[in-house]
Parts: structure tokens; C-alpha cells; sequence
């Protein structure tokens, strides 16, 4: 007892120290109550001072964002669950925005739409927290959308090239491979400097698990972050999933990186605005969007773009996807994201069933920024292919109908089958920029004329490493410089002959 009284004797003058110093001051918190709850959404009142989008605090340790202010009630969007919040609960404003925490810690982990970790490592240790809806760099502070961002696609590299800094749709109707050609894109990065950010909006559990186990096993997941606003969340967690992925992949940007940005999908993301919207009483426009849904897309995209020198040279590229339905482009949403955007890659169900993967529409796709961001060989070489494989197109159609075509036609279509054939893909297997170099190589100098088609899956499957040993100068000075000679076009040209003279005799006759 004597020890304990000595102790607490020491103890005082600390004590007085610290009343001493300690600043008294009133604490104003602007409390309102819960009117009603259901459905993602929370009616609050008794909170007048409260701005669009600030957070509240729940008394049951829920979140929310002001979604709709009027002068008596506000309407919320729930981002947690909506079981932990009743009718009559004290709700606090904050007087903040929602932020999520931006960093190196964040590669290659899995987070919620909040920043939350959900797959199982430890807690994070951020650089930073930063709000989710940011404004769009000026334009003075941008600069051109030059470098090529490879995508290990042929048919994109060669015909719809991308730029670092570019805002490219991918669209297309269900199950036609759109998540695909993001995935490959992703894993092409696996030998680039570029940082990969995937978000994924209303998506199923096991449909993300699949791309993040994709990204693992072929590409490099140590550069990658995934943002998962799954279907089962708060549609209000659903909702801040895309801002969420892309306030993480700006501060990368702002720092000098480049970085890619997957929104998975923007269809679904209308499609959870629109009901929160309606829940909330908005008053409805077409389709029964609301009638900001152009201004809530164009806001989030206008945030990618390439820095200029001053601000660090960093970019953020964004692969945007959506659904469309029976392949109506002429809908509501897929309109708006395809003048919002820089160009579209259109997936055509038709060709999908045909076999023909990736299903690419080369007709109805378009780059905006175009060969300006190709490297200074692809672009010499894709200039003939385009229109080649359009003009084999319209031949082949009229060749169905029977008709007796002459020896220069048909010399076209069997031309223009091999084009075909090259640009056939199988997925998680994206292609160097020497590989798809000495592919259009092959079909400029009409290597691959008689070599039969069954052949031409073996002749792409052993060119990579064919190249590797027999010229790994020319190899390694493409895939940096992006550029070739023409002496070294003619050696690569007689190392397709000679690979082609290996196939036996399935590869070319008397072969």
C-alpha cells in the first residue's frame, strides 16, 4: 500500500503539468437522427449544415455519403451494410470528403471500394489519404498522348494502337471477351514500367477472383492493385469503386509513373447510379438515368492524361468497359461513353462465335490518337494491313454467293486468310513487339502465302523463341527502340523463311 502511495505522489506533478498545459475549448458536432433505412439508402435529419458528398458517421459504425441535400432531409447512400443502422440513430457530419489511402503499400493487394484490405494481409501502411473525387488536370497542364502503350495484342497494336494517357472503350456484348483483352493488356505490362490498377464495379466474387488469379500466374502482381466493389456490397460501395481506383492510380501519375486504369465495367456503374438516384427521388431522364449520368462518366474519365514534363511525365491510361445489348450501339450509356472516350474497341458477338478471338471489329473499332503513339516500325509496317484485311472482308462476302472468282482474287483471299489467322489470339498469351513485328513482316513480304493455314498456329507458337536464339540483337533493340532498319528487316525476313522451311511438310508443301 505504502509503494502504491509513493507512486501516485510521483505521479502528481506530472498530472498538474499536464492540466496545465492542456487548451480547453468547446467541440461543435453537427448530430442529426436516422429518419428511415432500406434499401442502400438512409433519410436523415436534423443535420442543416451539411454539404453534397461530405461523409456521415453512423451510430452503429456505418458510413455514408450525402447523395441528395434538401433543407430538411438528407438523402444518403449507405457504403456498408445497411443491417448495422435503424431508424432513430445518431448520425454525425464530418465536414470531410470520403478518401481512401493512396501508396506503394497498395501493390498487389485486394481492397474494398473503402481501402479496406479483404484479402487476408496485413494492414496497410499508406503514403497518404486522399478524396476520391478529384478535378481533372487543366489542360495546360497535360501534355500530347505520344508513347505507345502495348498491349501484346496484335490486332490492337497493329490497327487500334494506344497511347499512354488515352481513354480507349472497350465495348461489346456480353461474353464476348471485353475482361479478356484488359487482362492480356495487364499482363503485357509484366515487362513495362506501367503500374496496372483494376476496379471492378457490380462484378461476381468468383469473376474477380479468376482475373486476379490470371494477373498472378502470367503476369507481375507485385505492380498491380485491385479495387472490388463486388455485386453482393452496399450499392454505395459499389458506386465509389471506380473513383476509389482512380484516386490510387493518380498518385502514381502525379509522381512520374505511368499507369493503366480498368474500370470493369462503367454499364453496371450507370446501372447502380440509376437506382440510388431513383431510390432518392431524382427526378428521372432517359432510359430513367438521371440526367447527370454524362457528366458523372465525362468527370471521372477527363481525370486520365499524360503530365506534362513540369508536373513529371506521368500518365494515367484508361480502359473503360461496357456492355451492350444485342450489339445496339445506339443505346444510351454505350453513346455516352464512346463520345466521351478517345476511340472504341468493339467486340462483335459474331465473330466471337465464328471462332475469331479476340473478336475485334476492325471496321466498326477506332484509335483517335492513331499511329502517332505506334512505334516508329509497327507503324510502317500495319499502314497496308488495315485496308488489306477490309478488302479481303468485302471479297469474301461476295465469294460466298458461289461466284467464279479469277486468279488475282483468289490470290487476295487466300492473302487475306493468313492475315486472319495472324491476328488470332489465345488469351493470357500477349505477343513482344518483335513477335507481332515479324508476323506483319511475314504478311507484307507474303511469306506466308503458301503455307497452309493449319500450319500457321505452329509458325506463331515457335516464332518468339525462334527469334530469340537466331537474332537476339534485333530482338532486344525492337522490343527497347521500338524501331528496325531495312537490313535488319531483310535478316528477320530470311529468319521467317528458315522457320518456315522447319515446319515439314504441314507447313509448306514439298516442304
Amino acid at each position: 500500500m505504502a509503494d502504491a502511495v509513493e507512486d501516485l505522489r510521483a505521479w502528481l506533478p506530472e498530472a498538474r503539468r499536464r492540466l496545465a498545459d492542456a487548451v480547453v475549448a468547446p467541440n461543435v458536432e453537427h448530430v442529426g437522427s436516422v429518419d428511415s433505412v432500406g434499401d442502400g439508402i438512409a433519410l436523415v435529419s436534423g443535420l442543416p449544415d451539411t454539404r453534397l458528398d461530405e461523409l456521415l458517421n453512423f451510430e452503429g459504425g456505418g458510413q455514408g455519403l450525402a447523395f441528395r441535400v434538401e433543407e430538411s432531409v438528407i438523402g444518403c447512400v449507405m457504403l456498408s451494410d445497411v443491417e448495422s443502422v435503424s431508424a432513430g440513430m445518431r448520425v454525425r457530419g464530418t465536414g470531410e470528403v470520403f478518401r481512401v489511402p493512396v501508396g506503394k503499400s497498395l501493390l498487389s493487394r485486394t481492397l474494398d471500394s473503402a481501402g479496406h484490405p479483404i484479402d487476408g494481409g496485413p494492414p496497410l501502411d499508406p503514403d497518404a489519404w486522399l478524396p476520391i473525387d478529384r478535378p481533372a488536370p487543366a489542360i495546360i497542364e497535360r501534355d500530347l498522348v505520344s508513347e505507345p502503350l502495348q498491349t501484346g495484342i496484335t490486332v490492337i497494336d497493329a490497327m487500334i494502337p494506344l497511347g499512354r494517357g488515352q481513354r480507349e472503350l472497350i465495348i461489346g456484348d456480353r461474353k464476348t471477351g471485353k475482361t479478356a483483352i484488359a487482362v492480356d493488356t495487364m499482363i503485357n505490362q509484366r515487362e513495362s514500367d506501367v503500374i496496372c490498377v483494376y476496379a471492378a464495379i457490380g462484378q461476381k466474387a468468383s469473376s474477380v477472383d479468376q482475373v486476379i488469379e490470371s494477373v498472378r500466374a502470367h503476369g507481375d502482381i507485385s505492380r498491380c492493385i485491385f479495387v472490388v466493389g463486388a455485386a453482393d456490397d452496399a450499392p454505395g460501395a459499389q458506386w465509389i469503386a471506380p473513383y476509389s481506383a482512380c484516386t490510387m492510380a493518380e498518385y502514381f501519375r502525379d509522381r512520374g509513373h505511368h499507369v493503366l486504369l480498368v474500370l470493369d465495367d462503367l454499364t453496371k456503374h450507370a446501372i447502380v447510379y440509376r437506382q440510388l438516384s431513383l431510390l432518392l427521388r431524382r427526378p428521372p431522364g432517359r432510359e430513367a438515368y438521371p440526367g447527370d449520368i454524362f457528366y458523372v462518366h465525362s468527370r471521372l474519365l477527363e481525370r486520365s492524361a499524360k503530365l506534362s514534363k513540369q508536373l513529371g511525365g506521368g500518365s494515367l491510361t484508361a480502359l473503360p468497359i461496357a456492355e451492350t445489348q444485342g450489339g445496339n450501339l445506339t443505346a444510351y450509356i454505350p453513346t455516352n461513353l464512346v463520345s466521351i472516350t478517345d476511340g472504341q474497341i468493339y467486340l462483335e458477338p459474331k465473330l466471337f462465335y465464328e471462332g475469331q478471338k479476340p473478336a475485334v471489329n476492325v471496321g466498326l473499332s477506332v484509335s483517335r490518337v492513331g499511329g502517332k503513339t505506334q512505334a516508329p516500325a509497327m507503324n510502317h509496317l500495319a499502314r497496308s494491313i488495315r485496308l488489306d484485311y477490309a478488302q479481303f472482308l468485302e471479297l469474301e462476302v461476295f465469294s460466298r454467293f458461289g461466284a467464279m472468282v479469277d486468279e488475282r482474287t483468289e490470290k487476295t483471299l487466300e492473302h487475306g486468310r493468313r492475315i486472319r489467322a495472324i491476328l488470332q489470339q489465345r488469351q493470357y498469351g500477349p505477343k513482344s513487339l518483335v513477335e507481332q513485328i515479324a508476323l506483319l513482316l511475314a504478311l507484307n513480304r507474303n511469306c506466308l502465302d503458301t503455307v497452309p493455314l493449319t500450319a500457321i498456329p505452329a509458325f506463331k507458337s515457335r516464332l518468339g523463341d525462334w527469334l530469340g536464339e537466331r537474332c537476339p540483337g534485333i530482338a532486344d533493340k525492337v522490343n527497347e527502340s521500338g524501331d528496325i532498319s531495312d537490313d535488319e528487316q531483310d535478316h528477320l525476313a530470311a529468319e521467317i523463311e528458315a522457320l518456315i522451311g522447319t515446319l515439314g511438310p504441314a507447313g509448306r508443301p514439298g516442304g
